[in-house]
C-alpha cells in the first residue's frame, strides 16, 4: 500500500505540468471513444490479412515509400496484444496508423477478459504466431503488446520460445516488473502481476540467447502500473531500450503520435541483431535517443543498452 500511496503521489505531480493536464484530456477523450468501440471489440477478429501490395498506384508517399524501401519491412506481419479487461478495440487507432505508414499485415490477438493465467494466454499467443507465419511464408512477426499483453508475448518470447520467431517485441505501459495495485486485487491474475510474484521472477530468469529486440514505451502519467517505471524491461540479457513519453495515460499509449512514430521507426527496419544501420533512424543501443550514424554497423554490449530516462524518472 506504501507504494501504491508513493506512485499515486508522483502520477499527481506529473498531472501538474501543461503536458500533464493534457496528457488526462486525451486519457479522458479516448477512454469516452474505447468505451463506444469495445462492444465492436468482443466480436472475434477474422483470420486474415491485407494483401500486400506490388501495384503502387493510387498509395499516398507514406506508403509507397516503405513499400519501394523496404519489401520485407511492410510485409512482415505486426501482431497486437490486448491486455486485461480489454480486447481488440484498443488498437483501433494504432493500426490505421500502421497501415497508413504501409504496413500491409496487422493481426490481433483477442483473448476473454475472464482469463485467470498469463502463461495459458502466452501459449494462445504462440499458435496465433505460427498459423501466421504458416499463412504468409515469413519466419518472423512484429509484436506490440498493451498493458498486460506486453507481459504475455515478454513471456512467449522468453520462456516458450519466441524468439525464434519474434523480430520485435514493443510494449506500452506493461507491467514488467508487476504493479502494486496488483496487491489488493485477489483475482488469480492480479497476483501473478504483483511485485516480486513467481511470474515476475520467471522473467527474471537468465536469457542469454534471446535474439528478439525490445522496446518498453512507460509514462509518468500512467495511473495502473504503480510505479511507473515498472513498466521497463531490466534485464542484462536482453537487447532491450526503454522508451519514456512524458504526460501520456495509461489508455492513451495506443493512440499517442510519439509512441506511434517509436513504432513504426522501429518496424520500418529489419536489421536482425537488434542495430539499425539506416541513417537517421535511431539505434535500439541508444541511451540517448539520438540518431545513429549511418556508418553505425557493429552490435553494441547489452550492457549499454540502458533507459535514457531512467535517471529524470527516479
Amino acid at each position: 500500500m506504501r507504494r501504491v500511496r508513493i506512485g499515486g503521489r508522483k502520477a499527481r505531480k506529473s498531472l501538474l505540468t501543461p503536458a500533464g493536464l493534457k496528457g488526462v484530456l486525451v486519457e479522458v477523450a479516448w477512454l469516452s471513444t474505447h468505451v463506444a468501440l469495445y462492444p465492436m471489440g468482443l466480436i472475434e477478429e477474422r483470420a486474415r490479412e491485407e494483401v500486400l501490395r506490388h501495384n503502387l498506384e493510387g498509395l499516398p508517399p507514406v506508403q509507397r515509400g516503405l513499400i519501394i524501401g523496404d519489401v520485407e519491412a511492410a510485409g512482415t506481419p505486426i501482431i497486437m496484444v490486448h491486455g486485461v479487461i480489454d480486447n481488440h478495440s484498443i488498437f483501433t487507432v494504432l493500426r490505421r496508423s500502421l497501415s497508413r505508414r504501409g504496413f500491409g499485415r496487422v493481426i490481433s490477438l483477442n483473448y476473454s477478459p475472464l482469463s485467470d493465467d498469463v502463461r495459458r494466454v502466452s501459449r494462445r499467443l504462440a499458435m496465433l504466431v505460427e498459423s501466421v507465419c504458416r499463412e504468409t511464408g515469413y519466419e518472423r512477426v512484429h509484436i506490440v503488446g498493451h498493458s498486460m499483453g506486453g507481459v504475455v508475448a515478454r513471456h512467449y518470447v522468453q520462456c516458450e520460445g519466441g524468439d525464434d520467431r519474434v523480430h520485435t517485441l514493443v510494449t506500452l505501459g506493461s507491467p514488467h516488473q508487476g504493479s502494486a495495485y496488483a496487491r489488493v486485487l485477489p483475482h488469480s491474475l492480479a497476483r501473478q502481476l504483483r511485485p516480486n510474484s513467481e511470474f515476475v521472477q520467471e522473467l527474471s530468469e537468465p536469457s542469454p540467447n534471446c535474439r528478439t529486440r525490445m522496446i518498453a514505451i512507460w509514462s509518468d502519467l500512467d495511473q495502473v502500473i504503480i510505479p511507473q517505471r515498472n513498466a521497463r524491461i531490466v534485464h542484462p540479457d536482453l537487447n532491450a531500450r526503454n522508451v519514456f513519453i512524458r504526460g501520456v495515460g495509461h489508455m492513451s499509449l495506443p493512440v499517442d503520435g510519439r509512441v506511434v512514430h517509436e513504432i513504426t521507426t522501429a518496424l520500418s527496419h529489419l536489421d536482425p541483431d537488434g542495430t539499425t544501420v539506416a541513417a537517421g533512424a535511431t539505434s535500439i543501443a541508444s541511451s540517448t535517443g539520438r540518431q545513429a550514424p549511418a556508418s553505425a554497423s557493429r552490435p553494441v554490449a547489452t550492457k549499454a543498452y540502458q533507459d535514457r530516462a531512467s535517471r529524470t524518472a527516479r
